[in-house]
């Protein structure tokens, strides 16, 4: 008798009913877990500290007043709360992570490991130049890979972030702008697809934003473009492969126009692990790109950082780059921090120091790793994958854009759902109990209930039918008219369908105890 058969199934019955809700909160072998302030132990720590050598006289009235209020825990008592923790989140080394537009993809644990050398991982900001010269170096690597990859002249680094790098590429259009006595340029377009930082960023950088048009079949409209490119624009935005997954045929027409009106192209990179290895946006027309380490070239990603967002800039641009810049002198490998010589044009800074250098690691171990046919195959791989899904999820889903393959994700509407009863939100909550995270929701918003999907390369065919199958067997049930099985779902997450608007409205951000409890001896 094998294994399987031995004693009660090792798999859940489907067709069992469902079970009882536990006493304890837990849900089999998944604790139940309280915030750490309200797991008590206030007087005691893991750790023996010595008492400190000197007072704290000398700090007035800084010295703090009261407790500070963290709660003292054993080793293993926190080893348990934040182990019962990540049992509560999905994570890409549990599955696949759909998000589209996003490149969840697997972070390579060489990554990490080389990011964990001591001289890279040791090293502090204001050292002198003379002992971090293998950061440079790496640094100037990283530089002209990415300069390589897109066929651009100019990288400025210290970016922190995608939205950061969009700041610092429009930063350098407008003193660009600036110098060449075009200050009036103050307006920016950017199609009705972009991401949402577009426009913010624009914005924050004082900029008027108009709307470019779509077509029909998810690409800017090149006459609605032509039309609004007056003398006041001083750049348009595009995402290339945009946010429909789909590649923008028109763009050296939509480049070369733009330059006759005297404005400069920034292309948004998000998606550029789509193309990276085949297409240079430098030989596309683009002035100005931001590059997502942290997708493209596998760094961490999520939880709101670190990010790693450099910008690659044409020749007429390479000039405002900010500081610092890495350059080589007869000592070594440099940091040009002040705008003199070379760097006279630069318009600044865009943070206090030079990068997020353990992000510069990971990515250059992800480079070196591939090198330039294998990243290649990222770009290829990815599109297979997401054409994959678009032609299986097709049988039972509405693809938004059916004509022609997709690039790197594969976008539905919600056409499919019409008379179910059943909504996007009901479909994606539905997913978790599958065990799945939800796609990408209702955007772009250029596509009623859009669901984005982007598998990425580093998944297996197999999984790819795990989720494919999944999703499928969902959407007969829709169509079958089971809608009670989406309405209340997830049934079997931690927490049930929470108010995720309620939550970003009014977070929480602190723990009080809760006033009046009242206490055994009363």
């Amino acid at each position: 008798m094998s294994m399987l058969n031995v004693g009660r199934p090792t798999r859940p019955d489907a067709a069992a009913p469902t079970a009882h809700q536990s006493l304890s909160g837990g849900r089999g072998l998944l604790q139940d877990e309280p915030l750490l302030f309200e797991l008590g132990g206030w007087e005691k720590t893991g750790v023996d500290l010595p008492e400190p050598e000197f007072d704290a006289a000398d700090l007035g009235d800084l010295v703090r007043a009261e407790p500070i209020g963290l709660a003292g825990l054993s080793e293993p008592e926190a080893v348990r709360h934040y182990v019962r923790l990540s049992q509560k989140n999905h994570a890409i080394d549990l599955a696949l992570y759909p998000l589209g537009s996003c490149t969840m993809k697997h972070n390579p644990r060489l990554n990490e490991r080389m990011a964990r050398l001591p001289g890279f991982a040791d090293l502090h900001p204001l050292q002198p130049t003379s002992t971090t010269q293998g950061a440079l170096a790496l640094m100037d690597r990283l530089a002209h890979w990415l300069k390589t990859l897109t066929g651009m002249p100019a990288v400025a680094l210290s970016p922190k972030a995608g939205a950061h790098g969009e700041l610092c590429g429009l930063l350098c259009i407008k003193a660009a702008h600036e110098a060449a006595g075009q200050g009036h340029r103050r307006r920016v377009l950017v199609p009705t697809s972009a991401h949402g930082t577009n426009p913010a960023t624009a914005a924050f950088v004082g900029y008027s934003v108009t709307e470019i048009a779509q077509t029909a079949d998810g690409r800017v409209d090149l006459a609605d473009l032509e039309a609004k490119l007056g003398d006041d624009v001083a750049a348009i935005m595009v995402t290339n492969p945009n946010t429909c997954g789909l590649f923008e045929r028109d763009v050296i027409e939509i480049a070369r126009i733009t330059h006759a009106r005297g404005a400069y192209f920034y292309c948004d990179g998000a998606n550029f692990n789509a193309i990276v290895g085949r297409v240079r946006p430098g030989d596309l027309g683009v002035d100005a790109m931001h590059i997502n380490l942290h997708k493209t070239f596998s760094t961490p990603h999520g939880g709101g950082g670190p990010g790693a967002g450099p910008v690659v800039l044409s020749e007429a641009l390479a000039a405002f780059a900010p500081a610092p810049w890495v350059v080589s002198g007869p000592d070594g490998l440099q940091l040009v921090e002040e705008a003199v010589d070379d760097a006279a044009q630069a318009f600044g800074r865009m943070s206090a120091f030079h990068g997020q250098m353990g992000m510069f690691v990971r990515a250059y171990a992800y480079m070196r790793s591939h090198g330039a046919d294998g990243l290649r195959q990222v770009a290829e791989d990815a599109v297979l994958n997401a054409n994959y899904i678009k032609a299986r999820l097709s049988q039972e889903m509405t693809p938004a854009f059916p004509d022609g393959p997709c690039m790197h994700e594969a976008l539905f509407d919600d056409t499919w759902l019409e008379g179910t009863g059943v909504t996007t939100l009901d479909f994606a909550k539905a997913m978790i109990d599958e065990g799945f995270h939800p796609m990408t929701m209702y955007f772009p918003l250029v596509v009623h209930g859009a669901m984005l999907i982007e598998p990425t390369e580093t998944e297996s065919k197999a999984e790819l039918d795990r989720f494919c199958e999944a999703l499928l067997q969902l959407a007969k049930a829709a169509k079958a008219g089971d809608a009670d099985r989406f309405k209340g779902a997830p049934y079997l997450a931690p927490m049930r369908r929470l108010d995720e608007t309620q939550a970003a409205r009014k977070p929480k951000l602190t723990w009080k105890p809760e006033s009046g409890t009242a206490q055994a001896a009363e």
